[in-house]
């Protein structure tokens, strides 16, 4: 399971310090727009339902993030198991998603949480058989 990242020190949560749903539904667009642009991790979404995916990384994002939602997709590891992912994947994925939270303007001790809470999930996607 994703832990959830610490809040900011004025007492919200980082859901709501960068603006809630619609903001993170925004960043989690951009980040797939890059994803799907980048020719290392496009193969990876081939066949993908990109809206399931898209409400899963907000619910995902939402939840690491201290926001009243909760992720309800399948566990990390079976749903990236036999896909072949490797660390250098991984990495770049994370690289979007910092790139995507930056362009709006999130700051960098939220971005520092989120890559921690991520990074925690790391075994549970990359090589999983």
């Amino acid at each position: 399971m994703v832990e959830q990242a610490q809040g900011n020190t004025t007492g919200d949560s980082d859901y709501e310090a960068v603006g809630g749903g619609p903001a993170i539904a925004s960043v989690v667009d951009v980040f797939y727009r890059d994803v799907l642009a980048d020719p290392q991790l496009a193969g990876y979404f081939a066949d993908s339902d990109l809206a399931k995916l898209k409400r899963h990384q907000v619910q995902l994002v939402s939840q690491v993030m201290g926001g009243p939602v909760t992720y309800d997709g399948l566990a990390l590891s079976e749903a990236h198991k036999g896909r072949g992912i490797t660390g250098d994947d991984f990495g770049k994925v994370v690289v979007h998603l910092v790139a995507a939270l930056e362009a709006h303007d999130v700051p960098a001790d939220i971005i520092g949480r989120v890559v921690t809470a991520l990074g925690a999930t790391q075994d549970d996607i990359v090589g999983v058989h």
